[in-house]
């Protein structure tokens, strides 16, 4: 059961566990979840099935997968957590979501290529996940939303890229032949340049940069981090060469690093995909908050620019309250896992479905396409330049090529 006792009297309460990255690299990944879980923690605390307050308690990832581990096992063993949420990070979400299914408790993650977190984790649709769930853009997704882009700086039809993939989680899953990047973005029917991967961090490109100026390649995809690409660029300008559009998922996809000895931000023209902005047409499904009263929510009480996964962040308290809420059996941790896979429900980040696929345990979230260029509020900002497969978001911007 998840009855507490709470300031000497008997209170039920139903606890919801959040394992967020306060120390270590992944700190400012964990900004969105860390600034969400504080501003709705008092109307989650009367969002909860009748009789039952829900309660939101954090334990620190240390940006680690060992560290995430044992997030898992205090928020389990000593706060009763009825369900845990998280997002972010290639060996922290993964970490958190096999601890939570070898423990037994429901599990509801997001922002992580969803063909990586199911067939990475060893799932598939004939043996499904029995605890963790999960809502994302795929791999497939990603890579139609770029063909877009491509299509927009280098004309219709077949186009060479160069491919600028590590040797990590990251590359291989872009690389893989059946639920990868590259099969998505050759079914456009464009030539893709492989170099071979390179070691991450990154200290020297140069292999690459010959391979995609020797193949013609005028296009650069990849999941780059922002040093990483910023190496491959200074190093790029330096040989004479430069492409016409950069493509680049993970980190890209959050707000530009500061410039690094007198280099324009690694960002700057770079495009990405676009899950989330102050100007979806999505509201909260817990008291109707629009996204762009989020965002600046989220910009008054931090001093921060939004980020994308702060729609994310919020819609994964909005889907476990949902969860808590309908399940047969509340204090029932089967019971909740159940009503995860169940769940249908408009949130801020959008309609997550869990009983249409594409396999069981994961909902989708669709993507357009953007890129950062100079802002007025900020030094870059995020520029919607095709709708993808996004209803509702407008363009905003055109799209800059060199």
């Amino acid at each position: 059961m998840n009855d507490s006792d709470i300031s000497g009297g008997r209170e039920r309460v139903l606890t919801v566990g959040v394992v967020v990255a306060r120390t270590g690299r992944l700190t400012s990944l964990g900004d969105p979840l860390d600034a969400v879980m504080t501003l709705l923690e008092p109307e989650l605390a009367a969002a909860g099935p009748r009789g039952f307050r829900i309660r939101l308690v954090g334990r620190d990832s240390r940006s680690s997968a060992d560290g995430a581990r044992q997030a898992v096992k205090e928020l389990v063993q000593d706060e009763n957590a009825a369900i845990i949420v998280t997002l972010a990070g290639t060996q922290v979400l993964p970490a958190v979501a096999d601890t939570c299914e070898i423990i037994g408790v429901p599990c509801l993650s997001s922002t992580f290529p969803w063909q990586v977190y199911y067939y990475g984790r060893g799932a598939d649709p004939a043996r499904p996940f029995d605890w963790t769930y999960h809502f994302c853009w795929g791999l497939d997704d990603i890579a139609e939303t770029f063909a877009d882009l491509w299509a927009q700086a280098g004309g219709a039809g077949r186009q060479t890229v160069g491919c600028l993939w590590n040797d990590g989680p990251q590359g291989a899953w872009s690389r893989h032949p059946q639920h990868g990047f590259a099969p998505a973005a050759r079914a456009r029917g464009h030539r893709l340049v492989e170099p071979g991967p390179y070691e991450e961090p990154a200290v020297d490109l140069d292999r690459h940069i010959t391979a995609f100026r020797d193949a013609g390649a005028t296009l650069v995809t990849s999941a780059a981090t922002g040093q990483d690409l910023a190496l491959f660029r200074a190093q790029a300008a330096e040989s004479g060469w430069q492409p016409r559009l950069i493509t680049c998922s993970r980190w890209l996809a959050y707000p530009p690093s500061p410039a690094v000895s007198g280099r324009q931000s690694a960002q700057a023209d770079v495009a990405t995909l676009v899950y989330w902005t102050p100007a979806h047409p999505y509201r909260s499904s817990l008291d109707g908050t629009t996204a762009a009263q989020l965002a600046e929510t989220y910009e008054q009480t931090t001093g921060r620019q939004w980020s994308q996964p702060l729609g994310l962040a919020h819609a994964l308290f909005e889907v476990a309250a949902h969860a808590l809420t309908t399940a047969d059996d509340p204090t029932d941790r089967r019971s909740v896992a159940a009503a995860l896979s169940r769940s249908r429900l408009d949130t801020i980040a959008g309609p997550l479905d869990w009983t249409s696929g594409p396999v069981p345990n994961v909902a989708t979230v669709s993507l357009a396409g953007g890129q950062w260029q100079p802002g007025t509020r900020h030094d870059y900002e995020l520029v919607v330049v095709t709708p993808g497969r996004t209803e509702g978001v407008r363009v905003n911007g055109d799209l800059r090529t060199a």
